[in-house]
């Protein structure tokens, strides 16, 4: 769990290959379902083409036949679900189903002028999707890919106003959640402020104190 800029992603990916286990972006399997047009994929295109959020049992239907596949035996990392405490409620009566458990929650805390920052000087290439950071780490040539040579451009989303709106929902969606999983005794928060190494040690630290 973490605001947009929180380093989910870039944690995420590292954990991914240091332990071996499963990567379970929502949105990726969302993205996935509807590409290969299977019933899920299909159910959730009308929501997403009519500027609608698709509704939880299409989302947890979609988790659960993730939760199947072979990768996911040696262990998995939920990357943004759940985002709300119904989504939350949702996926615990899943894992009984599965006979599975959640062993750790855990939250990167930044503050929302640290996201603002990083946010505003992230950039995308259109063709690779390669992502870059006009402080942290520019391209080589201004709105050049390094990798393939596309265009580098800075995504709507990540502009200064419409960030603190979503900021605004993810604080408004995310603190009942926060406190659900603390009264599980599941929540570990870790400063992500800091570099991705850093918070990686700090995040395992306190796993292992857990």
């Amino acid at each position: 769990m973490g605001a947009p800029g929180a380093g989910k992603g870039t944690q995420a990916d590292t954990i991914k290959h240091k332990y071996s286990v499963a990567h379970i972006s929502t949105g990726d399997i969302l993205r996935a379902n509807v590409k290969a047009g299977t019933e899920l994929g299909k159910n959730a295109k009308v929501y997403m083409n009519a500027g609608k959020l698709v509704p939880d049992e299409i989302i947890i239907g979609m988790v659960e036949k993730r939760l199947q596949e072979p990768d996911c035996k040696e262990g998995f990392m939920l990357d943004g679900f759940p985002r709300t405490t119904p989504q939350a409620e949702a996926l615990d009566k899943l894992l009984r189903k599965l006979g599975l458990a959640l062993d750790a929650v855990v939250e990167l805390d930044v503050s929302d002028e640290v996201v603002v920052g990083r946010l505003t000087t992230r950039r995308g290439c259109k063709s690779c999707g390669e992502i870059y950071n006009t402080v942290s780490k520019p391209t080589k040539v201004d709105g050049v890919c390094d990798k393939c040579g596309g265009p580098v451009v800075q995504r709507d989303d990540d502009k200064e106003e419409v960030i603190r709106k979503r900021l605004a929902v993810y604080h408004s969606q995310t603190a009942p959640l926060i406190d659900y999983y603390r009264a599980q005794g599941l929540l570990i928060t870790v400063d992500a402020t800091g570099g991705k190494d850093i918070v990686l040690k700090t995040l395992e630290q306190k796993k292992a104190n857990q």
